[in-house]
């Protein structure tokens, strides 16, 4: 049991380090006949400024997109939203059946996160995908967060069934063809994930595979893809824990986190007699975070991420302005002025290189404060 509640603990604070902090523990709890309900969710601001090229997204996240072969861009760009606002509910019905339905406002309008039932380990709807995990996350203010984390980072419709510390799960797939519009999803993705803790340690481990194709009328071909992460975090003292991860894949880029434009990179290409042919790639990140008490922090981290465009660059195919290396260096201080409310400031560092050796970089500034309930 001890250890069931220490496993728990870890997986709720990885979740709140890379959700910024959102947290059910301060939420609005009700009776509703037989159910019981909890309300929850937070109003934020989050406020940028671009030193060089403008790469901010909604949320005022960094972006890749376009930051090669930046030098001539305007510098100085300031901008800030409250898009990232999130509200949730979560029912409890007499027989043990939970069920979450939540929304942001991300990019500017109403969008739905998550929505979905569980009972006994298996769940069905839409959440994070199982392969997925915030184990080995450094805490970032920026909503996208450094490349390379563990898996896809993302919320998907899928049918989960969790037990003990091990998960199963058949997912949407993602489905991307760097020279093809065709593409065809024939069957699910499928994963298994393995994620626990033992005494200052908390470590976890998925696989996943999944089919990329094309359909154009006269050809249809595929190839398997599939893709794998470790992630851990050690609480070195009572003030100190370093975490990291590691990913690589093979023809399932885009489960390899922030490789492409943003996200994910491109999974394959077709090659001049039709054929489906996998790119690989590997990513990982690596940070620390100080607890300084009286609800300061200072967290640090880096990330990582390579696709290895040779084999479709030598048989042909237009990659030149794809991304071939992506890297973030980010720093924080985050404090806790009073409960449920947290304020921010984190430094970025961007850079990126496509295929052609085009390259660029871009320093930013963020602040964000965050208001729970």
């Amino acid at each position: 049991m001890q250890s069931n509640k220490l496993r728990m603990a870890i997986r709720a604070t990885a979740a709140a380090a890379v959700l910024g902090m959102a947290s059910q523990a301060g939420a609005v709890s009700f009776s509703a006949g037989d159910y019981d309900v909890n309300v929850y969710g937070y109003a934020r601001l989050n406020a940028s400024y671009d030193v060089d090229s403008d790469q901010s997204l909604s949320t005022r996240s960094g972006s890749y997109d376009g930051l090669a072969g930046n030098d001539d861009a305007p510098e100085g760009h300031f901008g800030a939203d409250a898009v990232q606002s999130r509200l949730g509910f979560k029912t409890t019905s007499p027989e043990g059946l939970n069920v979450t339905v939540e929304g942001d406002f991300r990019p500017g309008n109403l969008r739905l996160r998550h929505a979905f039932g569980e009972y006994k380990g298996v769940l069905m709807g839409q959440t994070w995908s199982n392969f997925t995990s915030f184990v080995g996350n450094t805490a970032t203010l920026d909503f996208d967060s450094l490349p390379g984390l563990a898996g896809l980072q993302g919320r998907v419709a899928q049918a989960r069934y969790t037990t003990g510390a091990l998960s199963f799960s058949l997912e949407e797939p993602n489905n991307g063809i760097v020279n093809n519009s065709d593409t065809k999803d024939s069957m699910p993705a499928i994963t298994a994930r393995l994620e626990d803790s033992a005494g200052g340690m908390s470590y976890s481990a998925a696989v996943l595979a999944h089919q990329v194709g094309y359909d154009d009328g006269s050809d249809d071909e595929s190839a398997f893809g599939f893709a794998t992460f470790v992630a851990a975090k050690m609480a070195l003292t009572d003030m100190i824990t370093i975490q990291g991860t590691l990913s690589y894949t093979d023809g399932a880029n885009s489960y390899l986190y922030r490789s492409g434009d943003n996200f994910g990179a491109d999974s394959a290409y077709v090659d001049s007699s039709g054929d489906v042919e996998t790119i690989s790639g590997y990513g990982g990140s690596i940070g620390a975070g100080f607890n300084l008490g009286n609800g300061r922090s200072i967290n640090i981290g880096y990330g990582l991420v390579e696709v290895d465009w040779d084999d479709a660059e030598d048989d042909g195919v237009a990659v030149a302005d794809q991304s071939e290396s992506n890297q973030a260096v980010m720093a924080n201080y985050k404090w806790t002025p009073l409960k449920n409310v947290m304020m921010g400031v984190e430094y970025q560092f961007l850079k990126r290189e496509n295929v052609d050796g085009t390259d660029g970089d871009a320093n930013r500034i963020l602040f964000a404060a965050q208001y729970n309930f």
